[in-house]
């Protein structure tokens, strides 16, 4: 049975590599006359048209450039370029649009997919079933992302920046004043929220769950997971004989998204990633993890999805060199905090590993997919259980090969060295090295220097995230350079060059402002260590 699963996952993950080579192919549009011969190219160009068209905007090369990027690659960076000189409220409501329409594409998309594996018959029932109920609370999790954004980042979140002229240091001190953070497991103010802030008419603030806030929603979304519960109730996991696990964690998001006290939310969600912590098929399902979104209450965002392990990707030990390296750093600086060594120590040992492409996927997530993550977030169920990593480096390298360079990169480096930058990607065993080291390492290196307290410490005076992004990206990169040999430097130093200068394209985008800041960052050590200069690179 275990045999047959394997084959027919294999069959699934090809059938996902072949769909997206298919949807990168987008791209050709913007170096190819479309021709009467082909149809496909012509279907493609119609499709961008109608896109451009719903949000109002002309068809030229940048309009086009944009669209693309927003359907292929889920970001919004070059589409905020061409709206730049709109108002505010107007880029809003076109990015509004553009996310239900990309939504509505994929949601067609996906459900076209679970069709073929149901006909194909292929994984078992069990497993089909979790594809076929998850993209069912996906759809709720999509059009109510929507009102999420609106009440959350586009509502309270303006009010307050206005409200205080742009002053966030102000907005944290008066959000922790007001004890307007949900509350941890001891009762402090947590990191991260599962509610609304509301101001009612004596211009008051009340903290409202997101059962509260969005009662329809949540309602419909419960519908759902009660209708999964009662399916998986009736079928066994016949290969990994998980069954129990899996309803256990349905059951346990669907007590999370019914609790109205906001001051019991993260133990109710840390529930639901214990439960899920327990799940270990190569089949898995993102739920409700990340906060980027928000800058001020960390509002967990509305993630949904499902992800598949690739079977026949080599399995390494990446946590052992990973706390090789951490024992080292901590003996040799001298550091004295028992609790942050033991916390680090215990999430690298129990940490699992998936290594694979996102089935599906929903929500928040039509707004820009992971490279790879590290969760839960929660330290404290980290400590108990680890956490989960997962990577995507077949979907990425497929997605690096088939969009051109940024401008910004070409101007900065010169075709010439953009073209010795990019030889990698036509030498896929070196590519997969050097994302090993930068993005899976990178994963591990969030796990670094933390405790359970950590992030709620330095979010009273800072921003946690950050500083984050950086801190996880050089641990990867010292575990390497303490372990391994470096015959792979100049393409880890290529890797980190080019990726630090396309982040400046992400200063806009407030939802990967981390990202952008990291950036910043390797760029301030590359000029300091004479890399780069303001007339030469030295690369």
């Amino acid at each position: 049975m275990r045999e047959k699963f394997c084959k027919d996952l294999h069959h699934v993950y090809q059938m996902l590599q072949d769909e997206q080579e298919e949807l990168q192919k987008f791209y050709d549009l913007l170096h190819s006359c479309r021709s009467l011969f082909d149809p496909k190219m012509e279907e493609r160009y119609y499709i961008i048209e109608e896109f451009l068209e719903y949000l109002s905007l002309e068809v030229n090369e940048e309009t086009m450039l944009a669209a693309i990027t927003r359907l292929v690659n889920l970001r919004e960076d070059a589409l905020l370029q061409v709206i730049r000189d709109l108002s505010e409220d107007e880029q809003i409501k076109v990015r509004e649009k553009a996310y239900v329409w990309v939504s509505n594409y994929y949601l067609s998309l996906f459900q076209k997919r679970i069709e073929k594996i149901e006909k194909a018959q292929l994984l078992t029932p069990f497993y089909r079933a979790i594809l076929r109920h998850a993209h069912s609370i996906g759809e709720v999790f999509s059009s109510w992302h929507t009102s999420w954004m609106a009440q959350i980042i586009y509502g309270i979140n303006r009010e307050l920046f206005e409200f205080f002229n742009g002053d966030e240091e102000k907005i944290f001190y008066m959000l922790n004043e007001k004890q307007l953070f949900d509350r941890g497991h001891s009762g402090e103010p947590a990191d991260r929220s599962y509610s609304v802030l509301k101001i009612d008419e004596e211009g008051n603030f009340h903290r409202l769950s997101y059962a509260q806030a969005f009662k329809e929603e949540v309602d419909l979304a419960l519908q759902k997971i009660d209708e999964v519960i009662q399916e998986l109730g009736d079928l066994e996991d016949e290969v990994f004989h998980l069954e129990n696990e899996w309803r256990y964690y349905f059951k346990k998001i669907k007590e999370a998204l019914k609790e109205e006290d906001p001051d019991r939310l993260i133990a109710k969600w840390a529930d639901v990633d214990r439960a899920w912590m327990q799940i270990t098929s190569p089949v898995q399902i993102g739920h409700p993890l990340e906060y980027y979104e928000d800058r001020y209450r960390k509002a967990v965002a509305l993630e949904w999805d499902v992800r598949i392990e690739n079977p026949k990707y080599p399995k390494k030990d990446h946590s052992k060199k990973m706390e090789l390296m951490f024992r080292k750093l901590y003996d040799e600086l001298g550091v004295k905090a028992p609790s942050v060594y033991e916390s680090t120590l215990q999430n690298l040992q129990k940490t699992q590993l998936y290594v694979g492409r996102p089935f599906s996927f929903y929500g928040s997530e039509f707004n820009g997919l992971f490279s790879a993550q590290v969760v839960p977030n929660d330290e404290v169920v980290s400590k108990e259980h680890g956490k989960k990593i997962f990577a995507y480096p077949d979907m990425i390298l497929s997605s690096l090969k088939a969009k051109p360079p940024m401008k910004i990169t070409t101007k900065i480096f010169g075709k010439e060295l953009v073209k010795k930058i990019r030889r990698v990607l036509d030498e896929p065993q070196i590519w997969y090295k050097i994302y090993d080291i930068s993005t899976i390492g990178h994963e591990y290196g969030h796990i670094l220097w933390m405790d359970e307290s950590s992030e709620m410490l330095m979010n009273r005076s800072g921003m946690f995230k950050n500083a984050e992004e950086f801190k996880a990206t050089t641990g990867g990169l010292i575990a390497h350079f303490l372990f391994e040999d470096d015959t792979l430097w100049e393409y880890l130093l290529h890797d980190i060059a080019a990726r630090a200068v396309s982040l400046i394209g992400w200063m806009e985008v407030d939802e990967v402002q981390p990202y952008y800041v990291e950036g910043l960052l390797h760029l301030q050590g590359l000029f300091a260590c004479g890399v780069f200069s303001l007339n030469k690179i030295l690369l």
